[in-house]
């Protein structure tokens, strides 16, 4: 399970390429255009393998560029319902649940392992934020429901 900190800056996808003895992650301007990045200094950077199957419309041609990734929309939009399993717990003790390409979604009020159908409140272009609609926690039995 992947935690995301509240001081996550951006998220966003774009393919490695070889540079001699090296690799490279070019990550678009407008992704750090926040006001909190400054230059020279050191940031974390997490790289996660892709998931999408062989075919997909998630995966990237490797010969497309990082601006064109950057202008990818959000996979939800506000008042979308869906249907999610919250994987983990950000920084606030919101439940954290992931979508189409890894977008994340915060649902507040929901715990690792839930299964829920939530509704998206508000989409920015790396996360979206969710209300629990309705679903069966992790804690339930079926006596419960």
């Amino acid at each position: 399970m992947v935690e995301i900190p509240d001081r996550l800056a951006c998220l966003f996808t774009d393919s490695v390429t070889e540079t001699g003895d090296s690799y490279t992650v070019e990550v678009p301007k407008e992704e750090l255009d926040v006001g909190a990045i400054t230059a020279g200094e050191t940031y974390r950077v997490v790289i996660l393998e892709d998931a999408a199957p062989a075919g997909s419309d998630d995966q990237q041609d490797p010969s497309t560029n990082s601006a064109a990734s950057a202008t990818s929309k959000p996979p939800v939009s506000q008042g979308a319902i869906r249907e999610v399993t919250i994987e983990s717990l950000g920084d606030q003790g919101d439940g954290i649940a992931k979508t189409d390409r890894g977008y994340v979604l915060i649902v507040p009020g929901a715990r690792p392992g839930d299964e829920v159908t939530v509704e998206v409140t508000e989409v920015r272009e790396n996360v979206a934020f969710a209300e629990v609609r309705s679903g069966r926690d992790q804690g339930e039995t079926s006596d419960d429901q």
